[in-house]
């Protein structure tokens, strides 16, 4: 987890860094502010038509009754590529862009979707095996009511 946030938080934003002074070095300053503008504005457009298709097969999926897992999914990878394209840098567009379109979308909803299942299983196997087997609790009744005697003559003439 640390070595994710290390990532995350120092080595993306240097990278983005030399992409951009890469960028600006072969055309120009204006043209690449231009161009980082242009992913925005692209980005927030092509995140709202996304995200209403998204929101449509969702509400279909809640009225045919089926659980809207896929959708739920999409919605979020939607989201995520949004935040990317509206974040300044070239490296997190082409990943922005990846969630937004639904070709690529699909592939990286499906291996998500394995490594969370892989993972789930594999928590769910460790937890049985710390765990043991559950505790047995002690079998007390407690019941209300009255006795009667009876002949066990009458039962069984």
């Amino acid at each position: 987890m640390r070595l994710l946030l290390i990532v995350l938080f120092i080595v993306v934003p240097i990278a983005e860094l030399a992409v951009i002074i890469q960028v600006g070095g072969l055309i120009g300053v204006w043209p690449t502010i231009a161009i980082l503008i242009a992913d925005s504005v692209l980005g927030s457009v092509l995140m709202r038509s996304q995200g209403r298709v998204s929101w449509r097969r969702f509400n279909l999926a809640v009225q045919e009754g089926r659980p809207p897992a896929r959708e739920v999914a999409d919605g979020a990878l939607i989201i995520f590529g949004g935040a990317l394209l509206l974040t300044p840098g070239f490296l997190t567009d082409i990943l922005g862009i990846a969630l937004l379109l639904p070709p690529t979308r699909a592939i990286v909803r499906r291996v998500l979707v394995r490594t969370v299942a892989r993972r789930m299983a594999s928590s769910v196997a460790s937890f049985s095996v710390r765990a043991g087997p559950p505790p047995r609790s002690p079998r007390t009744y407690d019941v209300d009511g009255t006795a009667t005697d009876v002949d066990q003559e009458r039962l069984h003439p």
